[in-house]
């Protein structure tokens, strides 16, 4: 087996053992991984593909496409946690292999080194990467088809002006632009601007601005045009709702969810690329001493570079503001780690280069011992895990952690010492899906108590719920009739003349309960409960999930 397809298949193994293996792992989250299993679900017990529905009301945050992928997956692996997961960690594995195609492409100081499988095996180790890669949020998706787009670009910019093989890939790139939008709306169209333009403008092109603009642009509209109009003539309020609300409102408004300071990706990028932030000072010294570069490599670090950082100002300059959001960045840096170490060769500084490893190490350490002094002091006055599977299982994965990191150390040729240290976290990444503690399992993941409780439950009880727990029950128990003492995300739907019977107060459910005796159920996280039941009659049945769960109450 040669050197390229040993390194191929390192990389499948690591895709299979850190973003396949663990989906089923854990029981799904609240928020996001109920409401992207019950949508799609909702799409294939309605059979309405077009307009987005969450128990049974409107839901317009979003375009369709993510549905439709979570959709397809539950219709192949049925409505499981593994399918409700699938599409995120399929589309990490795939951003990764086109990470090690724009990385293969330019030529190399020592050409028997596989740069891209080095880009791909970095970007698969990120921290961030490793634990949304295996989370069912959409924007695993978008960053795909960012990904997509970005590199088609790159490739249309490398190939001869005008010819066959430019135009192909700017189609590619126009293509990749309308299934971002269909994901997650504008962001699809400002961030590959933002990236293209400026790099043009780098390399002195301006002629190609427009040249190479026209024709992504009229085939992302071409993508997008069929559902555009088939959601406009079923539901018309949705793009003045899917502007405004969420995207001029979300980027400016001072109330926007989420509020974050201007330099919180700035104070969130280093863990998120853990543990590669530990070898910033050899990163530095690389870019310093790699000037003289072929000319694709210099124009793959511009693009790079580009794709890194016009993004991330540019999420900077919304107020609201989560971690998921700068996801698109990550292909960017390890396509600039990987061309950083290459250029280093036999000069890596290996000084620098040991400091930071073995700073890696330290943490881990640190980790393993956060880890067993909690199991033992516990958390909230109970232990992080009521099974030593967890613990014990975390602490040899943190063990083999700090060895791997000792071995790059150790290892005589650079090449070795970076796929070492790329290889050191994935143990930990690998379990940290059983390593929830229990405490969190109890605030934010129900769906095994749910499920508990559905031979307890009659499709003729009145379930009431709020915007918290909606989506679980939804999804645990099949539902799409709840009623909404809050309503949260699904405020919009509830104030539509169909959804206005679906919100309820408190003095209504007492008259429902007083119609119906023994037929309405309660379903709210336990610390809400303890505000309402006062105002309620006593349950005649109630069931928990904790101290920090959720209650089960029948009236």
């Amino acid at each position: 087996m040669n050197m390229k397809h040993r390194d191929l298949l390192l990389l499948l193994l690591v895709f299979i053992l850190i973003y396949l293996l663990p989906l089923g792992a854990r029981p799904l989250f609240m928020p996001d991984e109920t409401r992207y299993a019950e949508i799609p679900r909702e799409m294939i017990a309605s059979g309405n593909w077009v307009v987005p529905h969450l128990n049974g009301l409107l839901y317009f945050e979003k375009p369709v496409l993510g549905y439709w992928i979570h959709a397809a997956a539950q219709l192949v692996f049925g409505e499981t946690r593994f399918a409700v997961r699938f599409p995120a960690a399929l589309a990490t594995g795939l951003s990764a292999l086109l990470v090690l195609l724009v990385a293969r492409a330019p030529a190399r100081v020592d050409p028997r080194r596989p740069l891209g499988s080095l880009a791909a095996l970095i970007f698969l180790s990120f921290f961030a990467i490793a634990g949304i890669g295996t989370f069912a949020v959409l924007d695993n998706l978008l960053s795909l088809f960012l990904t997509l787009a970005l590199a088609s670009f790159f490739w249309a910019s490398e190939a001869d002006a005008g010819s066959r093989r430019e135009r192909g890939f700017l189609i590619g790139a126009g293509i990749s632009c309308g299934l971002a939008f269909l994901t997650k709306g504008f962001l699809a169209l400002a961030v590959p601007a933002l990236v293209a333009g400026s790099y043009l403008l780098w390399q002195k092109r301006w002629r190609d601005l427009f040249r190479m603009s026209w024709l992504p642009l009229l085939v992302a509209f071409l993508v997008v045009l069929p559902w555009s109009l088939a959601i406009h003539r079923q539901a018309p309020d949705f793009w003045n709702y899917f502007f405004w609300e969420e995207h001029v409102r979300r980027f400016f408004s001072g109330t926007a969810h989420h509020k974050q300071p201007p330099w919180y990706y700035l104070a969130v990028l280093p863990v998120m690329v853990l543990p590669w932030t530990f070898l910033a000072p050899t990163l530095w010294q690389g870019l310093r001493t790699s000037i003289q570069n072929s000319q694709q490599q210099q124009n793959l670090r511009r693009y790079a570079l580009c794709w890194l950082i016009l993004p991330l100002l540019f999420f900077s300059a919304s107020r609201g503001k989560l971690m998921t959001y700068i996801l698109p960045c990550l292909p960017a840096l390890a396509i600039l780690i990987a061309l950083t170490f290459d250029r280093l060769g036999s000069t890596l500084a290996q000084k620098a280069f040991k400091v930071g490893a073995l700073f890696a190490a330290g943490l881990w350490l640190l980790l393993l011992v956060a880890l067993l002094v909690m199991q033992l002091v516990g958390l909230h006055g109970a232990p992080l895990y009521s099974h030593p599977t967890s613990w014990l299982l975390g602490s040899l994965a943190l063990i083999c952690g700090i060895t791997g990191f000792v071995w790059s150390v150790r290892a005589r040729t650079a090449w070795k010492k970076l796929v070492l240290y790329s290889l050191a976290p994935l143990p930990f990444l690998m379990a940290a899906p059983v390593l929830m503690p229990d405490i969190t399992l109890q605030k934010k993941a129900p769906e095994i108590f749910l499920e508990q409780m559905i031979p307890e439950i009659a499709t003729t009880d009145r379930i009431v719920t709020d915007g918290g727990v909606v989506r679980a029950v939804c999804w645990s128990w099949k539902r799409t009739d709840l009623y909404l003492l809050t309503g949260g995300e699904l405020n919009y739907g509830l104030n539509q003349p169909e959804g206005r019977s679906r919100r309820i107060d408190l003095a209504e459910v007492r008259k429902m309960i007083e119609a119906q005796p023994g037929k309405v159920v309660l379903v709210v996280k336990v610390n809400t409960f303890s505000k309402l039941h006062k105002e309620l009659p006593t349950p005649a049945q109630i069931r928990q999930d904790g101290a920090a769960g959720v209650v089960v109450a029948r009236f």
